[in-house]
């Protein structure tokens, strides 16, 4: 199984700028009822790129447990993604998560069986626990695109 979550990971990239092409700028990046628009989703999964490349790492040395994130999206919320350029995002997106994808396929069956405790779920996670970990949020973050996106009608201003 472990193909075919890379598999999911290496295919977000294209996924995004898909779910994204053609929407006003004025449209991917208002907030809705509060929360995170089109364009702060999108940086929200530039923002955990970080994230999951140190829980790689955290395997590869063998530390005990996997970086913490920071469950206020600290970093998403004061970002500023609204402000800068999608393409942009989605170019750094693409280019950290080709990286991600790059450790992924190289490693090796020793990395790949590896444990390190995730400390808010309280277990265990392999490498490819890890990886089906990211490709859900991935999912997630997508289907709330695609969602905020059905709000959106092409008359909208």
């Amino acid at each position: 199984m472990f193909p075919n979550i890379v598999e999911r990971l290496r295919g977000t990239p294209a996924r995004l700028e898909e779910r994204t092409r053609g929407i006003p700028a004025a449209v991917i990046t208002r907030r809705w009822e509060g929360a995170w628009s089109i364009q702060e989703n999108v940086g929200h999964l530039l923002d955990l790129e970080t994230l999951w490349m140190a829980r790689v790492r955290d395997l590869e040395t063998g530390k005990p447990e996997l970086t913490e994130a920071d469950l206020t999206n600290r970093r998403t919320w004061e970002g500023n993604h609204n402000e800068a350029s999608l393409e942009d995002i989605l170019k750094s997106f693409r280019n950290a998560r080709e990286e991600l994808v790059r450790k992924l396929d190289t490693a090796d069956e020793s990395l790949i069986e590896r444990t390190a405790k995730h400390a808010r779920l309280g277990k265990a996670m392999r490498l490819i626990d890890h990886a089906f970990f990211v490709a859900e949020h991935d999912d997630h973050h997508l289907a709330r695109i695609t969602q905020l996106k059905h709000m959106w009608t092409p008359n909208d201003p």
